[in-house]
């Protein structure tokens, strides 16, 4: 594993991410929006997110900017990264797939929505954001430079702080008692931990 090898693997995992969900996309855009919470603050946020999964990562490989902040490189680490983009991918899809016509890229709730607990919903509520963060963690360990590292972690982290609570307030005002027995007992994003009270 060379530093180029790191990067072109990495910049394939970022296609798959892209291939996997646009047919999901596609299809969602048929469906009837009921409730649509995108407004500035959305936006930014999934601006900043793209920002740091994306368009840092995608200039640093293409370019190799900022090269200054180049860290050694270690072919094991970047190995490691890549399976756990993998993993990240095989996550991606299955939560798109249980999610199926409910799913949409921005706090939206489509008409006839359903609550969905099973598949990979059984073991967190928050699958996607959970795959997200892998990506975050796998693009830090894959590209070893101090900026296109730890963009993800910075961008993709913003996102979810912001939005993650904002997204369960909208879920319980649309699920009420559902969402929360389901919340009750299922973490929200690392599998097998117990959900903290009031979560």
């Amino acid at each position: 594993m060379t530093p180029l090898t790191a990067k072109l693997l990495h910049a394939l995992c970022m296609i798959a991410w892209w291939a996997i969900r646009r047919p999901f996309e596609r299809k969602s855009k048929r469906n009837v929006l009921v409730t649509d919470a995108m407004d500035l603050r959305e936006t930014l946020l999934l601006g900043i997110s793209l920002t740091g999964l994306g368009v840092v990562p995608a200039i640093y490989i293409v370019t190799g900017f900022p090269a200054a902040l180049d860290q050694v490189f270690s072919p094991l680490r970047a190995t490691a990264g890549l399976l756990v983009f993998v993993a990240a991918l095989a996550l991606f899809h299955a939560t798109h797939k249980a999610l199926g016509r409910n799913w949409s890229v921005t706090l939206a709730v489509r008409q006839d929505h359903a609550l969905v607990t099973g598949g990979v919903y059984r073991f967190v509520r928050h699958p996607m954001y959970s795959a997200f963060w892998l990506w975050a963690i796998a693009q830090a360990l894959t590209l070893q430079n101090w900026l296109a590292g730890p963009a993800g972690l910075i961008g993709f982290g913003t996102l979810y702080l912001l939005r993650v609570g904002r997204e369960e307030a909208l879920m319980r005002r649309t699920f009420g008692a559902a969402w929360d027995a389901y919340a009750a007992r299922t973490p929200r994003v690392i599998p097998f931990l117990p959900p903290p009270r009031g979560a």
